[in-house]
């Protein structure tokens, strides 16, 4: 997925002030956030600042204990007993890189470890910060944004959530190497974290070191990954059962992209991989009913989808199969269907070779009015940039949001949580990086489990996925997606998952949630109600 590149800006002071936290800096030990020698030493050295906060969850008062800082792990292929010395025949050292990764926990206070699940929480990108999850869906504090418009300028507003899964679970949100309050240090720093399987590699070494200085390997075990997230969920997933011997009780997938190969974004380059059109007809046809382009309006979304899908599957992939030997008349018919399932005009859709990239139909759907539709969240729509462009300039949906994210953020993580202010740092200040600016770096390589050597071309982490539930027949995962995504369609998420290489059986170990809304499904208020009873009731019911 794109990555999320962002500005930051600060909120106004004292927005917290009518919250109901409390918070204080831990006693001095050895994983304070004092750094007598200076930026080097505190860049590769655990911090760590504790807080008091509370909030009301669906009615219960819930006491929590904050814990913000980072902990450090090293690169891929690094060995703790090896000191750096040369090996003679390789001339290579240990690699030297390491990443101070930043995250933010919340424990429920008065619960035993045993008892109380705990769930590892990240966004995508890949190289995005957590500050989504983080302030949108799952803290005990969220921000207020406008549901399908863009939402105006400071001052924003924080409130409690009592959306946040906080009642079933502690919950634990990382930041990917290289954004939030962590960074990367030492010789090729960027090569060492930016790729699928080195990025997969960090997250699955602090999860371990995360359970171990916390004392939670004996807690039910849960992620929760967004977006590229999910690629990573479903390594990490097998890395932590064939590497660590760490079994989770589930995984829980948001606009699941596992399959590279079916994404809609860069289908033109390509040609005769068809897939992609199919798996994407149905989100085009629900923004299409959204925004009411549809020739024959109907008046419920669901049952229209199920006809949608029924079509995709069957006369439009038959009709893309045939390319150029297609009939004039069976071409004609698919176009005139393709209308009235996507209100693009029939024209068009022969001219396209009944082939819509997901960029060209965001562009075109509301394009007689001058606006483009949102990639994430196809609800939103903005003013075009180019109006004779192929695809949008921007995110329409991105562009409403990322402010009031942003600067939120920026005022809780300091004022609350009293982090990003040490002195040892640039006199006081460090910058909170949403983005790793990192797309343009990453390695998308990835070795799948059995294999000798990574595969070539777009990765497939279906393997891994299934691997893990192999191993552990009893893993559990859920799917949540948005009807209105035009980046990781839901249609692709359920394919991809009725074919992971599994025995049929294990098939029941998985299920399926859609809402009405985008790529971030919290960003709609009813949404998050139902993905909050989703995940409770996912986690109760997957731990004994």
């Amino acid at each position: 997925m794109r990555t999320k590149i962002l500005t930051c800006s600060l909120l106004a002071a004292g927005l917290l002030a009518a919250t109901s936290l409390t918070a204080h800096a831990e006693a001095p030990s050895s994983e304070t956030v004092k750094a007598p020698e200076g930026v080097s030493h505190f860049l590769t050295t655990p911090q760590k600042v504790v807080s008091d906060g509370a909030a009301t969850i669906r009615g219960q008062h819930i006491a929590y204990q904050a814990v913000t800082g980072t902990l450090i792990v090293h690169a891929q292929g690094w060995d703790d007993s090896d000191t750096g010395s040369k090996d003679e025949k390789t001339d290579k050292k240990n690699p030297d890189a390491v990443a101070s990764i930043f995250y933010v926990a919340y424990f429920k206070k008065g619960t035993h470890p045993e008892n109380r699940p705990i769930t590892f929480v990240y966004n995508g990108g890949p190289g995005s910060s957590s500050v989504w999850m983080h302030m949108g869906a799952f803290g005990p504090h969220r921000i207020v944004t406008a549901d399908d418009t863009h939402t105006p300028a400071a001052p924003y507003h924080l409130i409690e959530n009592n959306d946040s899964p906080l009642d079933a679970t502690d919950l634990v949100f990382i930041d990917a190497p290289g954004t939030g309050f962590g960074r990367l240090v030492g010789k090729d720093k960027e090569k060492a974290f930016y790729g699928t399987d080195p990025d997969a590699a960090a997250f699955t070494d602090f999860i371990a070191q995360f359970l171990t200085r916390f004392n939670r390997f004996n807690s039910p075990k849960y992620l929760f990954g967004e977006s590229y997230g999910t690629t990573r969920s479903a390594i990490i997933a097998n890395q932590l059962a064939s590497e660590k011997g760490i079994d989770l009780n589930g995984v829980m997938l948001l606009s699941q992209i596992l399959d590279y190969d079916n994404s809609i974004d860069s289908v033109k380059s390509n040609p005769s991989v068809d897939q992609p059109y199919v798996l994407a007809l149905p989100s085009f046809a629900a923004t299409a009913w959204y925004h009411h382009k549809l020739p024959n309006q109907p008046k419920d979304l669901k049952p229209f989808l199920s006809e949608v899908e029924h079509f995709a599957l069957t006369d439009y992939t038959s009709a893309l199969q045939d390319g150029t030997s297609i009939s004039d008349e069976k071409l004609e018919q698919t176009a005139q269907k393709l209308h009235q399932y996507t209100g693009l005009p029939v024209e068009y859709l022969k001219k396209a070779d009944l082939r819509v990239s997901g960029g060209e139909f965001a562009k075109t759907l509301l394009g007689d009015d001058g606006m483009d539709t949102g990639r994430l969240d196809s609800r939103f729509s903005g003013p075009s940039i180019d109006p004779l462009g192929q695809t949008p300039d921007y995110d329409p949906q991105f562009a409403a949001m990322q402010s009031a994210y942003v600067s939120a953020f920026n005022d809780y993580v300091r004022n609350t949580l009293h982090y990003g202010i040490n002195p040892a740092f640039d006199d006081g200040y460090q910058e909170y990086k949403v983005s790793a600016h990192s797309i343009g770096k990453w390695a998308f390589v990835h070795k799948q489990p059995g294999s000798g050597r990574p595969a070539k071309g777009a990765p497939n982490v279906l393997p891994d996925l299934a691997s893990a539930m192999k191993q552990n027949p009893s893993l559990k995962i859920m799917l949540n997606q948005g009807y209105y995504d035009l980046g990781t369609p839901f249609f692709e998420g359920i394919y991809e998952m009725q074919h992971l290489p599994i025995p049929r059986k294990l098939a029941s170990n998985i299920e399926f949630h859609q809402y009405e809304s985008g790529h971030m499904v919290y960003a709609h208020a009813p949404a998050l109600a139902e993905l909050h009873d989703n995940v409770v009731n996912f986690i109760n019911k997957t731990h004994g």
